[in-house]
């Protein structure tokens, strides 16, 4: 027994630093004793801090162990019964679909994408400029699409670009096996070149990030709140668009214009160029690829790409669920492109399923948060404000909570009972539909400051890139702090000038 004790210790969270087991251990003490002892409620905002620092933490361990013995100990101590983890679950089915299925689709569309965002990366010399299109384009691509799968390209494009420069810093040869999470055979004096090119990429994917923030405000499918506030107004997509304009259309410049300050000004952690030693890389690499393209890589890229123009019209038409369409792209781009080894196709599932795990846990700590009532509080005393004072209070504590918890499950909450509010005949049919905007944009852009606020962000922590890029959960809020204050300021006065 004494030797298996010291095992035991050593394989709890594996190789997490010892002070980070011995705090997960105190928080598994303290929950039973908080929860069952002091006050339930003070217990179940223990559990949602315990469960943020996990994510806070994520380059130390990956949040689904930590969080995921969490959220059992919370079930076992009857914070959340299996059953309400399991109607969270199943309430954002649509999302799980998304996560399991598109971003292994995205995976085999590799090819195409790396080709022509490294072609974008060499043509386009100016890093503002690079900035403004990455920012530009996942916002367009998320009013239309899906904020989730706009993610997931920007991030395999990233991972690619970091995978060719590695490669060959590393002393391996573009087709040569390649480890990219090993730089213990980066060549001296590549080091340097190696952490501003991770800084030019980490600047990169945040600008993308917000970008999907800024889109996916606008429209009626942009986000999936916003498809719930929209079917509870009975609002179309035209309806939606014009209902919200008057913030979306405000914090679009701005975030525009944010991108643009940032860069200049290189503060928050933006501003790195493109190192020339890697643009020569790149430059090197494109030119190799489009000498050496076989007619079996042609025709590889050309099923690539009507397989993503297929993508873009069956998003935009919604003629199935997001994640039923991921299928279809995987079905598409295996079976014309001659990939039909089980083995092969296990791993585009690689990235996607951790993090879907992942989520699920994250369902069962919002399950806690319903079930005893954390938010009620707040809810209350927004509903007890009148006229603009309510707008104003509804946008301010659903930006908070949404930070804190999940902006679509705070959406949830807050649409049933404003509509509540209305059918009993407490509110006019003016000030509900501005509630519905005021609801909208107040958990779309606030949520931003933190990574758990929205899934595109959690998503790009939890990633593989994340780590290669050194991006972490403080890091990403510090890039993500400039955009925050000055795009909830700038949609906070729009809700309470534009709209009242």
């Amino acid at each position: 027994m004494k030797t298996l004790a010291p095992s035991l210790a050593r394989n709890f969270l594996g190789n997490a630093p010892r002070w980070y087991k011995i705090t997960i251990l105190a928080f598994l003490a303290a929950n039973p004793i908080m929860f069952l002892a002091i006050d339930p409620f003070v217990g179940g905002w223990l559990l949602v801090a315990e469960f943020i620092f996990t994510l806070a933490m994520a380059l130390k361990c990956y949040p689904l162990l930590p969080g995921g013995l969490l959220a059992i100990e919370a079930v076992a101590l009857g914070m959340a019964s299996p059953d309400d983890v399991f109607r969270e679950t199943e309430a954002n089915f649509p999302v799980l679909l998304l996560l399991m299925f598109m971003v292994a689709g995205i995976y085999f569309m590799r090819d195409l994408l790396l080709m022509l965002f490294t072609k974008l990366l060499v043509a386009v010399k100016s890093k503002i400029l690079l900035a403004l299109t990455f920012s530009a384009l996942s916002a367009v691509l998320s009013a239309f699409l899906d904020a989730l799968t706009v993610a997931a390209v920007v991030i395999a494009v990233a991972t690619g670009l970091y995978t060719v420069y590695h490669r060959f810093i590393s002393g391996r040869g573009f087709d040569d096996d390649h480890d990219h999470d090993d730089d213990d055979y980066v060549q001296p004096g590549r080091e340097s070149d190696m952490e501003t090119f991770r800084s030019f990429l980490r600047s990169l994917m945040m600008h993308a990030m917000v970008g999907t923030a800024l889109g996916g405000v606008a429209t009626l499918v942009g986000e999936p709140q916003n498809l719930l506030i929209g079917e509870t107004m009975g609002w179309d997509f035209a309806q939606f668009f014009l209902r919200v304009a008057p913030v979306s259309i405000p914090v679009f410049i701005v975030g525009l214009l944010m991108c643009v300050l940032l860069e200049r000004t290189r503060l928050f952690g933006y501003g790195a160029e493109l190192p020339a030693s890697v643009r020569e890389v790149m430059e090197h690499w494109d030119a190799r690829e489009s000498e050496g393209r076989t007619p079996k890589m042609r025709a590889r890229l050309i099923v690539q790409g009507f397989t993503a123009l297929a993508l873009v019209v069956g998003l935009a038409l919604h003629v199935a669920e997001v994640g039923l369409i991921g299928l279809s792209v995987i079905v598409l781009a295996t079976a014309f492109n001659g990939v039909t080894n089980e083995h092969a196709i296990g791993k585009a599932f690689q990235e996607a399923m951790p993090f879907t795990a992942l989520l699920v846990t994250f369902f069962a700590i919002v399950a806690v948060i319903q079930q005893q009532e954390l938010f009620k509080p707040v809810i209350d005393a927004v509903l007890a404000q009148e006229g603009t004072g309510q707008l104003s209070f509804i946008f301010i504590a659903a930006g908070v909570l949404s930070a804190i918890s999940d902006n679509v499950f705070v959406a949830t909450i807050y649409i049933t009972e404003v509509e509540q509010a209305f059918l009993a005949g407490s509110l006019s049919r003016e000030q509900f539909e501005l509630l519905a905007v005021s609801i909208n944009t107040g958990t779309n852009i606030p949520s931003i400051a933190t990574p758990n606020g929205q899934a595109a962000f959690l998503f790009l922590l939890t990633s593989a890139l994340a780590p290669l890029i050194r991006l972490g959960y403080v890091k990403m809020m510090w890039m993500a702090l400039p955009y925050a204050i000055v795009l909830s300021i700038v949609a906070y006065l729009a809700t309470v000038f534009l709209l009242a």
